[in-house]
């Protein structure tokens, strides 16, 4: 059997065409951009469709279009693109299951599974399968958005306003501190009404846990004067405290983690693609599918921690005061 010469199979003289091509490509895209500008390098007119435009990027979405007086922003758009695709890929793979899954649904499942026992592994098999939903619902609304923004003409859609302005019909949803937001809230949300739903009111002795103080000072009445019995009994006070105002600053860290994470890497990509167009920027856009994956994974996982641990911490510390 004859043995294939050149590279996944195609002979050294494709390969070194489509070398040339890409070279020649790269060459011209970087002249037509800032640095053929910085040197008044003169490219024919038929050349211009390979000149791009300075990025300009912006913090506040933009408003795309009114219902009943309320604005829809570009990014919420972008949001209801990207459930509309998770619904569409969801309905596709469960139509028809298969017992021996076809690519697809072993990529599916694989996905799923991963996500299933990392919950299993960090709340208990219970807990686990109750959460489960939730946590994958977060990781795959972000990584989908993350990847979607990043085809080619996601965010090349523009339109022009009443008032003459020229906006992106589209936006990554996670670049817009709101939907970082939203996600945030609702994991706090649900962290809480969690914790209160299995420890009752008892969930607050975290926040609140002044007992011992109180007791070592209603000592001091009693003739007695323990100064490290209140000294720990203040301590123990101030901790809940911070784990109080930890809980609300879960809210601050969730949502500027996943927001700067996410608007810096669309910045790179378009600062890349403004100075080196057309090739170098297809391994940014690598990384940033990476880091999206990462992103996500970590929101999912902080969701589950965050989840699992307000329904155990009461038995936690009960068994700390046992011991």
């Amino acid at each position: 059997m004859a043995k294939k010469k050149g590279w996944l199979g195609c002979s050294f003289p494709v390969i070194i065409l489509v070398a040339i091509i890409v070279m020649v490509v790269g060459v011209l895209g970087i002249l037509a951009g800032p640095l053929g500008q910085k040197f008044n390098v003169a490219l024919p007119s038929w050349l211009g469709w390979m000149s791009l435009d300075l990025p300009r990027p912006e913090l506040p979405a933009d408003v795309v279009f009114h219902i009943f007086g309320l604005p829809v922003f570009n990014s919420m758009l972008a949001t209801w693109v990207t459930v509309l695709v998770l619904v569409v890929i969801a309905l596709l793979i469960t139509r028809k299951p298969k017992l021996i899954p076809s690519r697809v649904q072993s990529v599916a499942e694989s996905i799923l599974g991963y996500i299933y026992n990392l919950c299993v592994n960090t709340a208990g098999e219970k807990d686990g399968r109750k959460f489960f939903p939730l946590v994958a619902t977060i990781f795959l609304f972000i990584l989908f958005n993350a990847l979607l923004a990043l085809i080619p003409g996601f965010s090349a859609i523009y339109a022009n306003t009443a008032d003459g302005h020229h906006i992106e019909v589209l936006r990554a949803a996670n670049t817009d501190l709101n939907t970082p937001l939203a996600l945030a809230l609702i994991t706090f949300c649900t962290v809480e009404f969690m914790g209160f739903k299995r420890l009752g009111l008892g969930y607050l002795k975290k926040f609140i846990a002044w007992g011992d103080f109180g007791r070592a000072v209603g000592n001091i009445f009693k003739g007695k004067v323990d100064i490290m019995a209140m000294l720990s009994g203040f301590i123990v006070g101030i901790v809940g405290l911070l784990e109080l105002v930890g809980e609300f600053i879960r809210i601050v860290s969730l949502t500027f983690r996943l927001f700067g994470s996410m608007l810096a890497g669309e910045i790179i990509l378009l600062v890349i693609a403004y100075v080196v167009p057309y090739f170098v920027p297809t391994v940014f856009y690598g990384l940033e599918a990476f880091f999206a994956v990462i992103q996500a994974l970590v929101f999912g996982t902080l969701t589950i921690v965050y989840i699992s641990l307000s329904v155990s911490s009461h038995d936690s510390a009960e068994h700390h005061k046992a011991a």
